[in-house]
Parts: structure tokens; C-alpha cells; sequence
């Protein structure tokens, strides 16, 4: 099977190197259907335009990163039985939930000036942010040079390189807001407090940041104990791309949390908390900058 898959990925290419898309559309579709070839028969599909081309109806760019440690996830997770929709519909849902925060806290997405998505890997969220914004209203960071790459190729956003290190970030913007999906989730103990006030730092005046946590929550269901301050690290994630030590897995008390934010920034300076809100699972914290 996987010979045959390969066999159907080439002669897909084939008949895009002839100009027959009706043909290759057809010969994709096979090897779509395989794992080996699946992601190779999506991008040629989506860059191509062909017949069941995601972007056709999803009205934004759906070409995925080979090195998309996200993708591979879905890719390999038994309850997925279609990784590409799932993939897909986990980045538009991550636009809703954003959103939906947003109301609450009087922000509306749609009139910010401009986002810093970080920690965007290699865009399963930014492609629908790009959607919701523009282009030239989205700046992406990450420390994976091969995920700001690609982001920058295939949607058209301003790019920065990121750093392992907090205080070594340097960017001359300042931005209404700060998403940072699920980083706060992997770091350890020792750079936790540093990154929370590095990003909060990137905020302009009457600006948000938004985070997300491995709350209380998250950790019952995963039968983790938290330390004396409410705190837990694991040195293991679904990242190829990073080394453990510095991106593993974190579960973090909400008194924890509110502990860092004041020490660092002031305890008024949190402005809303909503338990479980992104993907039923982590915590979302809302900062603003007066």
C-alpha cells in the first residue's frame, strides 16, 4: 500500500507538470487516502486549487508545514479519523473561542490594530486569524525558525524569530494584543514568571495580552499533583522542534497564576479569568495594559 500510494502521489504530479487537474485531482485523492502520502496530496491539492481543496470553503490558505508537530499530533491520535479536517477545524475553533473572550472583556477582535500571535508554531491558528484580520494586522513569534518560515511564506505575515531566553526578545512594536496559546502550558518554573512579563511588556497602552494554562482542572484529569504553590512540570511534549527542559508539559493552580501576575505586574492588571475555555481544557487569563 504504501508503494502504491507513492505511486498515486507521482502520477498526481504528473499530471499537474502536463496541466490536467482533473487528472491529478483524481490521482491525489488516492493517495490522500494513505498516510505516508496524505500530507504531500493535501499541499499539492491546496496549492493547485483541485477538486476537495479545504481552501475552496474554508476561505484561507490550509496548505500545512511538513515539520507541523500539531498536525503530526492529530495525525496520530486513535480518535482522529480525519487529522487533516481536524487539524483544520481545531485552528478555526481556537478563532471562535478567542473571540468569544474577547466580547467579554469589551475587545472586539475585529478592531484591534494589531496582533502578536506567539508561540504560533506553524500557523494552525494564524491561517484563521489571518482570515478574521489581514495580513498586514498579524505579526507571528516563534523559536522555531522553520515555523516563522513558513508562516511568513504561506500567509503573508510579519515574522520574528524568538528566543529560548525571555529577556533576549526584541521587538520595537507594540501591540492592542498578545495571544499566546498554550505556551504557558509547557514552560517550567525557573522562565514562567520571566516570559509572563517579557509578553506583557509588548503590550501598547490600553492593550491585551491573553493566555492560557493547564489549569486545576486539566491536572485532575490527568491525575498530576501540584507542589506546594501549585505548580507542576514534566520535561516531555509533542515538540520535536524544542528540547524538554525548556518546553515540556506545566499544570498550573489559578493561585499560582494570580501569585505570578502580581509580583510581576500588579494583581490589577488581570482583568478577567475564565476556567476551561480553550478547547474545554486550559485556562484563559486576560491582562491589560492602562
Amino acid at each position: 500500500m504504501p508503494d502504491r500510494a507513492q505511486e498515486w502521489l507521482a502520477l498526481g504530479r504528473r499530471h499537474l507538470a502536463a496541466g490536467d487537474a482533473a487528472q491529478a485531482a483524481q490521482a491525489l485523492q488516492q493517495a490522500l487516502a494513505q498516510a505516508p502520502t496524505r500530507l504531500a496530496a493535501h499541499n499539492l491539492i491546496e496549492r493547485h486549487g483541485l477538486a476537495g481543496a479545504f481552501t475552496e470553503w474554508m476561505g484561507c490558505n490550509c496548505e500545512i508545514a511538513p515539520a507541523d508537530d500539531i498536525y503530526r499530533f492529530f495525525e496520530n491520535h486513535p480518535a482522529s479519523v480525519n487529522p487533516l479536517r481536524d487539524y483544520l477545524a481545531d485552528g478555526w475553533r481556537t478563532l471562535s473561542e478567542l473571540m468569544l473572550l474577547l466580547e467579554q472583556v469589551d475587545r472586539p477582535l475585529l478592531k484591534v490594530g494589531h496582533c502578536l500571535e506567539f508561540a504560533s508554531g506553524h500557523g494552525r491558528f494564524t491561517r484563521h486569524l489571518v482570515k478574521a484580520l489581514g495580513a498586514q494586522r498579524v505579526t507571528v513569534s516563534d523559536v522555531v525558525a522553520d515555523a516563522v518560515a513558513f508562516s511568513g511564506a504561506t500567509f503573508g505575515v510579519q515574522t520574528h524569530l524568538s528566543s529560548s531566553v525571555p529577556e533576549a526578545l526584541c521587538l520595537a512594536q507594540r501591540y492592542d494584543l498578545v495571544f499566546v496559546l498554550s505556551l504557558f502550558s509547557h514552560l517550567p518554573a525557573a522562565t514562567w514568571p520571566r516570559w509572563l512579563r517579557c509578553l506583557y511588556g509588548l503590550l501598547a497602552p490600553g492593550g491585551v495580552l491573553v493566555f492560557s494554562t493547564h489549569g486545576a482542572e486539566a491536572a485532575r484529569r490527568q491525575r498530576v499533583s501540584l507542589d506546594a504553590q501549585g505548580f507542576f512540570f514534566a520535561a516531555a511534549s509533542e515538540s520535536q522542534a524544542i528540547a524538554a527542559q525548556e518546553y515540556g508539559t506545566a499544570f498550573t493552580s489559578q493561585s499560582y497564576v494570580r501569585a505570578r501576575i502580581g509580583e510581576q505586574l500588579g494583581p490589577e492588571r488581570l482583568i478577567h479569568f475564565a476556567p476551561q475555555h480553550f478547547w474545554q481544557h486550559q485556562d484563559a487569563y486576560v491582562l491589560m495594559r492602562p
